[in-house]
């Protein structure tokens, strides 16, 4: 009895320990994707300022071009910020990238226009969203790791679903955000000068995120640290090298390549183009396609734990079989229907119905990856399999 006892309060423990880390090791995806679709949102107000374009279609062709830019960065950032997890730790890692993150908002809330400094405006934007690339490169796979690893055996589906939790949570911010600035302010204003305040705030965030990670725990052992810096016999590869990833965990790096590939066309499907594809085909008004998404999104964050939940319950195949299934099988036939309804209830329902099917790689797939590789090569295995699958993407 007394042994019961004295279990129960050392599971708590670990369990909001296990809370706690979690919050801060997701938190970064919040700001990330919080940055991502700010730039994409108010790409509009702050075109003008850095492309010399008369016609607003060409400027904000030219503003989607240095958004691409990033992309670029991604897979360098994650071979760098893997390594670095893997050999030095995930919480010198992860908090290295949100420091980059943090310098990276404040900068374009910062930066000159063309009319003050001519193109060099242009060129520092440029630089910028090269330096964010480099830190989202880094953020996903040891984010992704660190929380698989922090999490309690029992629940580890559960407390690692929350990687889309906050990364969904992202993207609703920088929606409420323009949302809530289009309304207080005249356009004209967020135009010339309101533009720059999601930025900012952007920046803040990613300096409350970095105090929180300062006192996060380290999931990396010190024997792990060691053995990185000890040197090895000829023809061996050290942890956390792309040498040990290629020779030895090729196979994992595919299948996480692969899963990637798949999950992200179907999540970039009915999160980012369906709202798109509604307004180009269905009979919705656009004000109503916007809600829609809007509280489809909002519904499908708070799936994700639920899934998660499964998981622990049945494993992570099942899940991912529904996925890969219910993807073929529907897909087509949901957006189908979605571009011949004129019913703005019809379409929410359909739209649900393509995100429950995504969800089953969505609130799994950081933990699916994270298992494939053992911690000495984990870190750059899921960081490096995301990201060259998001670049082919």
């Amino acid at each position: 009895m007394s042994t019961q006892q004295a279990a129960v309060p050392s599971e708590a423990a670990q369990t909001r320990r296990a809370v706690s880390n979690i919050l801060k090791g997701s938190a970064g995806n919040l700001v990330e994707w919080y940055d991502l679709y700010v730039y994409t949102v108010f790409a509009a107000y702050f075109q003008s300022h850095f492309f010399n374009s008369k016609d607003e279609l060409q400027a904000g062709l030219e503003a989607m071009a240095v958004f691409s830019t990033s992309f670029l960065m991604r897979p360098i950032g994650a071979w760098f910020f893997g390594r670095y997890a893997d050999r030095k730790g995930r919480k010198a890692a992860l908090t290295l990238s949100v420091t980059m993150m943090s310098a990276g908002s404040f900068a374009i809330a910062l930066l000159p226009t063309t009319q003050q400094v001519g193109v060099w405006a242009l060129v520092l934007l440029v630089l910028v969203r090269l330096i964010q690339g480099f830190s989202v490169g880094g953020e996903y796979g040891t984010s992704a790791t660190y929380m698989s690893e922090a999490a309690t055996s029992k629940r580890r589906g559960f407390f690692s679903s929350f990687q889309y939790v906050t990364l969904i949570g992202g993207q609703m911010l920088a929606l409420l955000v323009l949302v809530v600035l289009q309304n207080f302010m005249p356009k004209s204003d967020l135009t010339e000068w309101g533009w720059r305040i999601p930025f900012a705030i952007g920046g803040v965030a990613a300096l409350v995120v970095l105090w929180l990670r300062r006192s996060m725990e380290e999931t990396v052992s010190a024997e792990q640290v060691q053995a990185a810096k000890a040197p090895v016999a000829a023809g061996e590869a050290q942890p956390g090298t792309m040498k040990l990833l290629f020779t030895q965990y090729w196979k994992p790096l595919l299948i996480c390549i692969g899963v990637t590939l798949g999950g992200t066309v179907a999540f970039y499907t009915y999160t980012n183009f369906i709202l798109k594809f509604m307004n180009d085909t269905s009979g919705i008004d656009k004000t109503d396609t916007s809600v829609i998404n809007f509280w489809a999104l909002f519904i499908f964050m708070l799936l994700q734990p639920v899934y998660g939940i499964i998981s622990d319950k049945v494993g992570r195949k099942p899940l991912l079989l529904w996925f890969g299934i219910t993807g073929v099988l529907f897909t087509w036939p949901l957006l189908s229907m979605l571009s011949n309804t004129k019913d703005p209830f019809t379409a929410f329902l359909l739209m649900m119905g393509g995100l429950l099917i995504v969800g089953g790689y969505t609130s799994i797939n950081a933990l699916v990856k994270a298992e494939l590789f053992p911690a000495s090569i984990r870190a750059l295995g899921v960081g490096l399999g995301y990201a060259i699958a998001n670049s082919l993407f």
